[in-house]
């Protein structure tokens, strides 16, 4: 009989300790998840804060141009040249050439940008060449885009002999758009599950036909989103092409890539720093400027339309 309290004195306690630790450790988990959900529910807050303030600096950015420039959108502006020192008519020249060089810059740095971040993510050696390589394309990134006008000037329209012409300002925008391109495909690329690779590796295909058609359709609304934002950027940069394609003033409207340009940026930096009248042309300016928001909007439309719907199919 002693043996068996023992036994039930010992079973009593190892219980009342089981139920101790039953209760004690869900307390220290509800701690610390709650701990969890605090943190998570600042962060998101902030992010949603950071997102709140940019949309309402792009609104009143917006509502800035539209108050402005209204009152200058007709008919007349949007399909006549400029005349009488650019403080009437419109900007036609200037609309085509704008969209001659965003177009023919992305047509140039996509295929580059796409096959530079094949090699990098899928051919070259991890090591300090690819280190290096990353490195430089990082860099590229944040230099000036008045520097690669100057490039632009010195390599496509002297050295090459190109000329003020939309070729050399779509190379010189397509070289400055490369590492977004390169940075966003190689993130697309690496989001790509490893296993499609297996399989079609498995299936019996070579490296490249993999990489054709299992990984790049995978990746391609990612693709797109860097050439969106490399179309944007090109879009509305001045100093790369007032060096090279972009000129003061021309009302006959391009027929070759040879031929020299008005742009969108470079007519409103002319109307708003050397025309004639600029108090007089300040309509215009804040006109053309709207002109400018809506056709890279217009584009990234577009772009984002189609993204979209690849995603669709791909699910």
């Amino acid at each position: 009989m002693a043996a068996i309290s023992e036994k039930n004195l010992k079973s009593g306690t190892a219980r009342k300790q089981a139920d101790i630790t039953t209760f004690t450790v869900p307390a220290q988990f509800a701690s610390g998840r709650q701990r969890r959900k605090v943190f998570q529910t600042l962060a998101f807050t902030l992010f949603r804060v950071a997102a709140v303030i940019n949309g309402i600096a792009l609104f009143i950015i917006v509502y800035f141009m539209v108050t402005r420039g209204w009152r200058a959108i007709t008919w007349t502006f949007l399909t006549q040249p400029p005349m009488d020192s650019m403080t009437k008519g419109g900007i036609l020249p200037c609309i085509v050439g704008t969209f001659c060089l965003s177009i023919g810059a992305i047509i140039i740095a996509m295929p580059v940008g796409i096959a530079s971040a094949v090699y990098l993510n899928e051919y070259a050696r991890p090591g300090r060449a690819l280190r290096l390589i990353r490195l430089g394309i990082n860099n590229l990134a944040g230099v000036p885009s008045v520097v690669f006008g100057l490039f632009g000037l010195a390599f496509f329209v002297v050295i090459l002999k190109m000329g003020v012409s939309i070729i050399a300002g779509a190379l010189t925008l397509g070289a400055m758009s490369l590492p977004v391109i390169i940075g966003a495909t190689e993130e697309a690329l690496k989001a790509v599950p490893d296993t499609y690779r297996e399989a079609s590796l498995g299936l019996g295909a070579t490296k490249w036909q993999t990489i054709w058609r299992a990984v790049l359709p995978s990746a391609l609304p990612g693709i797109l989103t860097g050439a969106i934002l490399g179309i944007s950027r090109a879009a509305g940069e001045t100093a790369p092409i007032m060096f090279t394609g972009a000129v003061f003033f021309t009302p006959i409207l391009p027929t070759s890539i040879f031929d020299e340009v008005m742009a969108l940026p470079y007519h409103i930096y002319v109307l708003a720093t050397a025309g004639t009248e600029i108090e007089a042309t300040r309509h215009l300016q804040y006109g053309t400027a709207l002109v400018l928001i809506a056709l890279v909007l217009g584009i990234n439309l577009i772009a984002i339309i189609y993204r979209s719907r690849l995603r669709r199919r791909m699910q």
